[in-house]
């Protein structure tokens, strides 16, 4: 097996030296990460023939045409931090960087934002070329960064933060999957139920008209339509499903819908606290980056995708600029709760303001996960209960049209 010379630089920013065995290049660099380490050079060891590895990797780079995301963003966050904690200048760890990245679009990114710093330009303005990739809230965490002198500390700042948001995000994303997967199964079964098992048994129940029991009538009436019209109610669906939408997208569908949400019985209260732990995290983690106040506030303002709490939040930013303190402004809302309005009150009083929020978005982390598995534990039995509702009820009618046939030729 190959073997490669590595340097690469711990998470406390120490330096390592050594020799790794791997299939290819790209093997070798997982295995490093794996094991906590940033790669700073890797190489095929001297003597050593080290095959194809790095043109196969160059050549899969070349084929995927993945679009740079979070996950893309996180991982190159928490290399820059480290390399720069290692003492590498910014440029070259950039270099280091683009050199090590597997995923084509994002090597293209930091090789721009390479050439922006090369010019003399700032790493802030650098990022703001790719505004739709990092946003608002990174590249003022950045901009903080640089105008204090704190770029390590901000960069392990947003690691955290990100990694955070990432983790909030995978474990309500895992929590859907089964319920998502009841319902996909319970639609296709009844569909299958209806549009294949019913109409075998026409034959039997034919010329029995006004005979047979009405439920029968009226599964065998939705299996007809099923069997005969199954292109059309797909059409229906699909034509329904664009509508929604396309109304959806406009203010007026977005406000009802997103009001409507929030009244829900179980999952309302979990979709606010989720979106406050997203305003809490953002503004406690730009206020602690030295970003000012109202630059902060909104920003972390838009980060609530519901538009029925954002619009609630417009009275928020002229109160403070009046004069008036964040608590109370906040208050006003009729979002947060008495909790929270403690926590950003004492934050104020004592001078710590960012680090109060950014304990409420732990706090309310832990609360949005337990709130969304309590929700999925009451939805799992109601979809199971639904489905074996309608499988049942389908297979009692049919019955029930069998038995009335046997009486008929008693």
């Amino acid at each position: 097996m190959p073997e490669f010379d590595y340097r690469a630089a711990r998470r406390n920013g120490s330096i390592q030296e050594g020799r790794i065995d791997a299939a290819s290049q790209e093997a070798a660099q997982r295995q490093l990460r794996a094991q906590g380490l940033t790669p700073i050079r890797l190489q095929p060891a001297v003597g050593v023939f080290a095959g194809s590895g790095s043109g196969a990797q160059g050549t899969a780079g070349l084929l995927r045409r993945n679009r740079a995301g979070a996950a893309e963003v996180l991982a190159m966050t928490s290399e820059l931090g480290v390399l720069l904690r290692a003492g590498l200048p910014l440029d070259r760890a950039f270099r280091v960087m683009i050199g090590m990245n597997a995923h084509p679009v994002m090597s293209l990114v930091m090789s721009d934002i390479l050439e922006s710093v090369k010019a003399g330009r700032g790493l802030s303005q650098a990022l703001g070329k790719h505004r739709e990739l990092f946003g608002d809230f990174y590249i003022n965490m950045i901009r903080a960064g640089e105008v204090g002198g704190q770029l390590v500390d901000i960069l392990a700042r947003l690691t955290e933060h990100l990694e955070r948001s990432r983790q909030l995000r995978e474990s309500i994303i895992s929590a859907l999957l089964y319920p998502m997967i009841l319902l996909v199964v319970a639609v296709l079964s009844v569909t299958l139920m209806l549009g294949f098992v019913v109409p075998q048994f026409e034959a039997v129940f034919a010329g029995m008209g006004k005979s047979l029991p009405l439920a029968t009538r009226i599964v065998v009436a939705l299996g007809d339509g099923v069997s005969d019209y199954g292109w059309l109610l797909v059409l229906l669906t699909v034509a329904a499903v664009f509508l929604w939408r396309r109304w959806r997208a406009t203010p007026e569908g977005a406000l009802w819908w997103d009001r409507r949400l929030l009244t829900l019985p179980v999952l309302g209260p979990v979709l606010v606290k989720y979106q406050v732990t997203r305003f809490a995290r953002t503004m406690g983690s730009l206020l602690g980056g030295g970003v000012p106040m109202l630059e902060s506030l909104g920003i972390a303002v838009g980060t609530f995708d519901n538009l029925h709490l954002r619009t609630a939040m417009d009275g928020v930013t002229p109160a403070i600029k009046g004069g008036g303190r964040m608590a109370a402004a906040l208050e006003n809302t009729g979002i947060f709760s008495g909790m929270a309005m403690q926590m950003v009150q004492i934050g104020e009083e004592t001078g710590r303001l960012d680090s109060m929020l950014l304990e409420l978005a732990r706090v309310y982390d832990n609360e949005v996960q337990a709130g969304v598995k309590r929700a999925l534990t009451l939805l799992e039995p109601v979809i199971i209960f639904v489905m074996g509702a309608l499988i049942a009820a389908i297979i009692i009618s049919i019955l029930m049209g069998i038995m009335s046939v046997n009486e008929l030729a008693i």
